[in-house]
């Protein structure tokens, strides 16, 4: 069985500030890579502890160029660097049998949740598809959902993983940090951390080898909707064809095909963030 896991850095143990996640930043970015990359091995060696023959990793942070290769299992291959036409779920395909989010975080506009934005901060300060809220994770579990891959992990803060149960309630979450506003957390240590996203793969992954959980999919038509953060990248994202612009910032997209609406999803944010003010 072959298992995909897409990584972030925000839901991570022990991260709190942007500082933190900038490549461009202070010395704390270095030692924030290594906190990531640690994760994320322990989520493959828990992925092969349940049963997982296979393991591919998507880097999925900032410039995609974040985890440490040679840290992780040996067999575990990583997609590493953009821009990719999939971003965070690069590398999907039919042919996984599950996939799993580490170190995610909780959708823009969410209280106590440690760096709270969907996909990009200072582009969009809302995405909803057909009337809902969405979170990068509710987002990428359409992505796999539509190439029939069923998301049954997530690790992250306390309100990352209750986004993720709310649209998914089958999936396993792994709590690493409690949230106290968006810039301090009450965390487990790093070793901690590490342990029980292990124990929690593993029961993902042993599970799945026993009855294959839900696929999650969007209604058809998909409807969707951004707000971005300024009337200008809105002007800049309404070129876009087929594009409609419903009030000032808010710019909107309709297709049968989800995996269609997510390629323009991608188009209106490049550019929306094409325009500075």
């Amino acid at each position: 069985m072959k298992i995909y896991i897409s990584a972030d850095m925000e839901g991570v143990a022990g991260i709190t500030a942007v500082e933190q996640t900038d490549p461009g930043g202070p010395h704390e970015y270095a030692h924030s890579c290594r906190l990531m990359t640690a994760e994320v091995r322990a989520a493959c060696e828990g992925a092969f502890a349940g049963g997982a023959d296979e393991v591919l990793v998507n880097d999925s942070h900032w410039n995609m160029r974040n985890i440490l290769h040679e840290e992780l299992p040996p067999s575990v291959r990583l997609i590493r660097g953009s821009l990719k036409p999939l971003s965070m779920n690069q590398g999907l395909d039919p042919t996984f049998g599950g996939a799993a989010f580490v170190g995610y975080h909780a959708p823009a506009g969410t209280a106590d949740a440690i760096l709270d934005h969907t996909y990009t901060g200072e582009t969009l300060y809302e995405v909803r598809i057909n009337g809902q809220v969405c979170s990068e994770a509710r987002i990428n579990a359409a992505v796999a959902g539509a190439f029939g891959v069923p998301v049954i992990f997530l690790s992250g803060d306390q309100n990352a993983c209750a986004d993720a149960r709310s649209f998914a309630p089958w999936m396993e979450t792994v709590t690493v940090k409690h949230a106290i506003g968006r810039y301090a957390a009450n965390s487990l240590s790093p070793e901690q951390a590490r342990s029980a996203i292990r124990e929690g793969m593993q029961r993902a992954v042993a599970a799945l080898r026993q009855r294959k959980p839900s696929i999650y999919a969007f209604d058809t038509p998909v409807r969707l909707e951004l707000v971005f953060t300024s009337t200008a990248k809105a002007d800049a994202a309404s070129l876009l064809p087929d594009a409609r612009r419903l009030d000032a910032r808010t710019v909107s997209y309709e297709h049968t095909d989800f995996l269609n609406v997510f390629r323009a999803f991608r188009a209106l944010m490049l550019l929306g963030a094409s325009v500075t003010g």
